[in-house]
C-alpha cells in the first residue's frame, strides 16, 4: 500500500509538472501580446495581459521589467517604481527592466542613477543601437554634449538605418548646423517608418519653423490620423495658428492637449500669448511667471508679462515687478515703455518720462549673461571679468564637452575685449550646437576683430540653414552695406518689413535712410513716417524722418527741428551730420 501510494504520489507531481509545461504557452502568449502593446504604446492593455498571466501562474519577477514598462506608457511613474525599484528581473527580462528603470530615473530627473542602470543595460545588449541613443539623450540632458554626439555616431555604426538613430541624429545635426541641415535626417528616417509619429512630429516642427507651413500642417494632420489624441500634433497646430494671427483658433487646439504639455516652455509661452490675446490677462500672467521660473533669461516672455500685467490694471504690481530689470544696462525699449504706461496711469509722470527718454535710445549691444548659470557668469554680470575668466578656463577643463563652458568662456573673453579667442571658443560651442544667440556672439567677435571675411563666411552658412533667422538677416544686410552693396542691404531689410518688422522702429529708422540715400527719399519718408509715429522720442527715427525731408528738399523747417531734437539725444551722428548738410544747399 506504501508503495502504491508513493507511486500515485509520483504521478500527481508528474502530471502537476506536465500541466504547468502546457499553462507555460499561455502564459508566454500573454507576455508576448503584452510587449507588443508596450511596443505600440499601450500601457494599459500590456498591464491586462501581464495580470492576466499572473492569475495563470507568472511570477512577479517574470512580469516586473514589463509592468514597469507599461506604466511608464501610463505615464505612471510611481507605479512604475514599485515594480522596477526591487530590481527583481529575470535574465529575460533583465535588459528591459533595467532599461526601463534606467528611463524612469531620467523621468525623475536622477541622472546618475540612470546611468548607473544604462550601464547595466549595455552590459547585456551593447549593440543595441537604440540603447546607445537612450544613451545619448541622457548624455546630451546632463551636459555631456561632446560625448552624446559620439553617442549618436555609435548608434548610426550599429544601425544605419534605424529610425531612432537617424531621429537623434536629425536633431543633434540641427542644433549644430540649423534647421534646414536636419530635414534629410528626417526624411531618411520616414523612408524607413512612414508612419513613425515621432520622427513626423520632429520633422514637422523643424518644416514650421523653417515657414513652410503647408506642410507642416500636414504632417500633424497624418499623426492625428494614427493617433487621434496626440498632444504635441495639437501644439504644433496650435502654434501654427497663433503665427497666423488666430488665437482663438490656437487657445482651442492647445486645449485640446488636455495639460499634457504644460510644462515645457514653449507651451507656457503658448499659453501666455493665447491668454492674452482673449483678454484673460491672469491667466497669461500665471503662464508666463512658471516660465520664467524655468527660463529666468527669456526676453520674450518677460515682455509679455510686462503687458499682460499692464492690460489687467495691475499698475503699482507691474513697475515693482520688473524694478529689477530696469535697473539693467540691456533693458528693453519695449519693456521700459510697458512699465512707463504703468507710471502715467499711476500719475507718475516724471518717473513715466525718464523711461520713455531711455526706451527711445538707440539700442547699444550689450554683452548679456544670465548670472544664475554659472559662476563665471555671476562674477562677469558683477563686472569682475578677470576673476570670472579663472573660472570659466577652470570649468571648461573640467567638462571640455559641455557646451556652457565654451559659450561662456567665449563671453568672458568677449568682455575682456579678446575678441580673437572669444571667436575661437565661440567656435568650440558652435560644434556642440549654435542657437541664434551664439551666431550673434559669434558675428560681433568677429567684426570686433577684423575677420569680415569670416563674418561673411559664417553669415552665409548660417542662413543657408536659417533661411528666415531675422539675426542672420539684419547681419547679412550690415554686411552688404559695409560692402557697398546698398541695394542688396535695402532689400533684406524690407523683407524684413514686410515679414514681422512692421513696428520695428531702428528697422524702419534703417531702411528709411538707406531708401533717401539711394534716391528714394519719398518712399524713405513712409517708413520714416511710420516709426516716428510708432516712437517720437526716439532719435533712430526723428534723425531718418528728418533725412529724407533734406533728401527732397522740403519742410526745411521741420526738417531742423527733428534734427536739433535727435542731437539733443545723441550729440550728433554720421546721420544728422548728412542731414545737416542736404538741408543747407535748401536753405
Amino acid at each position: 500500500m506504501k508503495a502504491a501510494g508513493a507511486a500515485l504520489g509520483l504521478l500527481a507531481l508528474a502530471g502537476s509538472a506536465v500541466a504547468g509545461l502546457a499553462d507555460q504557452p499561455g502564459r508566454q502568449k500573454l507576455v508576448d501580446e503584452a510587449r507588443a502593446a508596450i511596443a505600440r504604446g499601450d500601457g494599459i492593455d500590456a498591464e491586462m495581459k501581464l495580470r492576466a498571466a499572473m492569475q495563470q501562474g507568472a511570477n512577479r519577477q517574470q512580469v516586473a521589467a514589463y509592468m514597469g514598462e507599461a506604466y511608464l506608457a501610463q505615464e505612471n511613474p510611481d507605479k512604475a517604481r514599485v515594480w522596477l525599484g526591487s530590481h527583481d528581473f529575470t535574465p529575460q527580462s533583465a535588459a528591459a527592466g533595467w532599461r526601463a528603470l534606467a528611463a524612469l530615473e531620467k523621468l525623475d530627473g536622477n541622472l546618475p542613477a540612470s546611468g548607473r542602470a544604462y550601464d547595466k543595460v549595455l552590459a547585456l545588449t551593447p549593440n543595441d543601437p537604440t540603447l546607445w541613443v537612450d544613451i545619448g539623450r541622457l548624455r546630451y540632458a546632463g551636459g555631456e554634449h561632446a560625448l552624446a554626439i559620439d553617442a549618436a555616431r555609435r548608434a548610426l555604426q550599429l544601425g544605419p538605418g534605424n529610425v531612432r538613430a537617424l531621429e537623434f541624429g536629425g536633431q543633434l545635426v540641427r542644433d549644430r548646423y540649423g534647421l534646414a541641415a536636419g530635414t534629410p535626417w528626417f526624411e531618411r528616417a520616414l523612408m524607413r517608418d512612414k508612419d513613425d509619429v515621432p520622427v513626423l512630429l520632429e520633422y514637422a516642427a523643424t518644416l514650421g519653423d523653417l515657414g513652410r507651413n503647408a506642410e507642416m500642417l500636414t504632417l500633424t494632420r497624418r499623426v492625428l490620423q494614427l493617433k487621434p489624441k496626440n498632444p504635441r500634433a495639437f501644439y504644433l497646430q496650435a502654434v501654427l495658428a497663433a503665427r497666423a494671427g488666430n488665437y482663438a483658433i490656437a487657445r482651442s487646439l492647445l486645449g485640446r492637449t488636455r495639460g499634457r504639455l504644460d510644462g515645457l516652455p514653449g507651451v507656457m509661452l503658448l499659453h501666455g500669448v493665447v491668454e492674452l490675446a482673449a483678454g484673460n490677462y491672469s491667466a497669461s500672467s500665471e503662464a508666463l511667471e512658471k516660465l520664467l521660473q524655468a527660463r529666468p533669461d527669456n526676453q520674450q516672455a518677460r515682455e509679455l508679462l510686462a503687458r499682460a500685467i499692464y492690460l489687467g490694471g495691475q499698475y503699482r504690481y507691474a513697475t515693482l515687478r520688473f524694478a529689477p530689470d530696469l535697473a539693467r544696462e540691456d533693458a528693453s525699449p519695449y519693456l521700459l515703455t510697458t512699465v512707463a504706461r504703468a507710471y502715467e496711469a499711476l500719475g507718475d509722470r516724471a518717473k513715466a518720462g525718464a523711461l520713455l527718454d531711455r526706451a527711445a535710445l538707440p539700442v547699444r549691444a550689450v554683452l548679456r549673461v544670465d548670472s544664475l548659470g554659472s559662476e563665471a557668469g555671476a562674477l562677469l554680470s558683477q563686472g569682475r571679468a578677470h576673476g570670472a575668466a579663472d573660472v570659466a578656463e577652470a570649468d571648461r577643463a573640467r567638462d571640455p564637452g559641455f557646451y556652457d563652458t565654451s559659450a561662456i568662456a567665449g563671453d568672458v573673453q568677449l568682455a575682456l575685449g579678446n575678441a580673437r579667442g572669444a571667436e575661437a571658443l565661440y567656435a568650440t560651442a558652435a560644434q556642440i550646437r549654435m542657437p541664434e544667440s551664439l551666431f550673434q556672439r559669434r558675428f560681433e567677435a568677429m567684426v570686433l576683430s577684423g575677420d569680415l571675411k569670416g563674418a561673411g563666411t559664417l553669415v552665409d552658412a548660417y542662413l543657408r540653414e536659417n533661411p528666415t533667422s531675422r539675426a542672420g538677416l539684419r547681419a547679412a544686410a550690415w554686411l552688404a552695406l559695409g560692402a557697398g552693396d546698398a541695394a542688396r542691404a535695402r532689400a533684406i531689410l524690407g523683407w524684413l518689413r514686410d515679414n514681422g518688422g512692421q513696428r520695428d522702429v531702428q528697422l524702419l529708422s534703417d531702411l528709411a535712410v538707406l531708401a533717401a540715400g539711394s534716391g528714394d527719399a519719398q518712399e524713405g519718408e513712409v517708413d520714416a513716417l511710420t516709426a516716428y509715429r510708432l516712437q517720437r522720442a526716439s532719435p533712430l527715427a526723428a534723425q531718418a524722418l528728418a533725412y529724407t525731408l533734406a533728401r527732397q528738399g522740403q519742410r526745411g523747417n521741420e526738417a531742423a527741428d527733428l534734427l536739433a531734437k535727435a542731437r539733443a539725444m545723441t550729440g550728433g551722428t554720421p546721420i544728422t551730420a548728412a542731414a545737416y548738410a542736404a538741408l543747407k544747399p535748401a536753405g
